[in-house]
């Protein structure tokens, strides 16, 4: 590791730490030949995902681009940031442990649906509307009803924001 402050290639650990949510480690190092200490950070380096959409075209998975949609569709909602990244975290591990590097955008917009239903409901349905393009009153109804009989059932977690 290249020394941020002479360039040097000699350092020694100082002290390392897994991060809160365990996807990488933080080390502490000393140069050895300015002895100033600089933070280097270490994770897994995953093949990368690509995602395949529905004109077959593809492009790398970003999880910046998985937030922002989900943030968007918790817009003015009683759920926290801290959750948000949570079903971003379980959605971006279960999109790794995929035996496929190759990702339908179909599979990512089930797999948020699944996580927003139990996270917030009215969020879900403003995914739901967006994802699955509704084109008249009658399918947003329909899918409405679908909730209200997942609901009913028992089948959501209870873990709702309402």
């Amino acid at each position: 590791m290249r020394c941020a402050y002479c360039g040097c290639t000699q350092s020694r650990v100082v002290d390392s730490r897994q991060n809160d949510d365990g996807t990488s480690i933080r080390r502490r190092r000393e140069c050895e030949s300015c002895g100033r200490r600089f933070t280097t950070y270490e994770r897994i380096d995953l093949v990368p995902l690509m995602i395949v959409k529905k004109d077959q075209t593809r492009e790398a998975f970003d999880v910046e681009k998985l937030r922002s949609g989900i943030v968007k569709a918790c817009e003015k909602r009683p759920v926290s940031l801290g959750r948000i990244d949570e079903l971003v975290r379980d959605i971006e591990q279960k999109l790794n442990n995929q035996p496929d590097s190759e990702i339908t955008s179909k599979m990512v917009g089930e797999l948020v649906m699944d996580g927003l239903k139990s996270l917030d409901e009215v969020a879900y349905v403003r995914f739901a509307s967006v994802y699955r393009q509704f084109r008249d009153i009658q399918s947003f109804r329909d899918e409405l009803n679908k909730l209200l009989a997942d609901f009913d059932s028992g089948t959501t977690d209870g873990d709702s924001v309402r």
